[in-house]
């Protein structure tokens, strides 16, 4: 008897071991298949099957376990996309109505899925926009089809990219196309919005494109401008004031530096760092540096500026983004745990006695906000003049 106990508790016990097999691998697979579902949309070309595909994506995710989802990876699939939380997507407006009438101001922005930085950053410019153009219709475009295909599956906000919002206003009769490019600067993402809206210049009777924040580039890293001092002064006094100082020199006393994380790019137009970094400089900000994520230019790497604000003598360090909104490069790359964000490779230095991280874009700055109502100004007066 005792060993046909012990026979039949092997037996289940091989029974159960064999069952949590086949659990683990069912597990793994059901998040396999939602994985292959979040990489299919995470691509930069709308497809007819997109809508389609990103429903599928969602309703999928909401079928697994807790337990299954965290076992969701693929080449860019994690839990993150559709389990971490951004916000509130409904307090954002996508702006995509139709009823536009004759007169269109067409802000464009890379975009963000990052639900609350959306409405507080971009949404903040367009209202302000729409504010000093109560007679234009203001509507919305992002240039990032991933962005679009992940708020639309996870949160079924629908944001237009740029060739359904320019077909979205020949459809509604629009004459008049002014586009205000949230961009920081005349990069690849603003000659790809460009190249857009040339196709269709045929279509409209008259179109003006606004300056992006920073103006004009300039050919070498001394040209600096009054938007560029614009930025600089509105930048820097937002956070100081964050950090809770009196003022910029109040800081430096006390040993603090700002370090502004821009994302950088090998376009041209990458010299406009190095501009604002001459800008900081002609504003007599000796405790202020520009980085990029990219590290280009090269004295914008984060090594770089960890090593020059070290020369210069500081000891605390506030990061905040150069970039319009906090998003995945400001949560992740700047202010993220992981060992190759900004404030992990300040920490590692050992040369710093504290690192503080202020999220947020530059496009919740009131200051900020109309820079841009005053580049919309300008376009549409160009625009007017066309027409009388």
């Amino acid at each position: 008897m005792k060993n046909l106990f012990r026979l039949f508790s092997i037996s289940m016990i091989v029974s159960l071991l064999f069952t949590g097999c086949n659990n683990s691998k069912k597990d793994k697979e059901k998040a396999d298949a939602v994985a292959a579902l979040i990489d299919a949309i995470y691509v930069q070309k709308w497809t007819p099957e997109t809508d389609a595909q990103c429903a599928a994506a969602k309703k999928a995710w909401d079928a697994l376990t807790d337990a299954q989802k965290e076992l969701v990876e693929g080449e860019d699939a994690d839990p993150d996309y559709f389990g971490r939380d951004t916000g509130d997507a409904s307090k954002d407006d996508p702006l995509n109505q139709d009823g536009i009438g004759e007169n269109e101001i067409l802000v464009v922005s890379f975009g963000t899925s990052f639900n609350d930085s959306r409405a507080a950053d971009i949404g903040s410019v367009e209202k302000a926009i729409q504010k000093a153009n109560p007679d234009w219709s203001v509507r919305r475009a992002f240039t990032a089809q991933i962005i679009i295909n992940h708020i639309q599956a996870r949160d079924n906000e629908k944001i237009d990219n740029m060739e359904q919002a320019l077909e979205r206003a020949v459809s509604c009769g629009v004459k008049n196309l002014v586009i205000q490019p949230t961009h920081l600067m005349r990069g690849a993402e603003y000659d790809e919005l460009v190249e857009a809206v040339n196709g269709y210049k045929d279509k409209f009777e008259n179109i003006a494109f606004a300056e992006p924040l920073l103006g004009k580039v300039g050919n070498s890293a001394s040209v600096i401008n009054q938007d560029k001092k614009d930025v600089a002064v509105a930048i820097t006094a937002e956070a100081v004031k964050t950090a809770g100082f009196a003022s910029l020199e109040a800081a430096a006393e006390k040993g603090t530096a700002f370090v502004f994380m821009g994302h950088g790019t090998s376009h041209s137009a990458k010299i406009s760092y190095s501009q604002m970094a001459s800008q900081m400089e002609e504003l007599g900000y000796e405790n202020v540096f520009i980085g990029t994520v990219e590290g280009e230019p090269e004295e914008t790497a984060c090594e770089n500026v960890i090593e020059a604000v070290k020369d210069a003598g500081y000891t605390k360090v506030v990061l905040r983004p150069l970039m319009v909104v906090s998003g995945d490069h400001a949560n992740n790359d700047m202010a993220g745990d992981d060992e190759d964000s900004w404030k992990s490779m300040f920490k590692a230095s050992g040369a710093f006695e504290k690192i503080d991280c202020q999220i947020a874009g530059l496009g919740r700055i009131p200051a900020i906000q109309q820079m841009y109502v005053d580049h919309t100004a300008v376009a549409v007066s160009q625009l007017k003049k066309k027409l009388n």
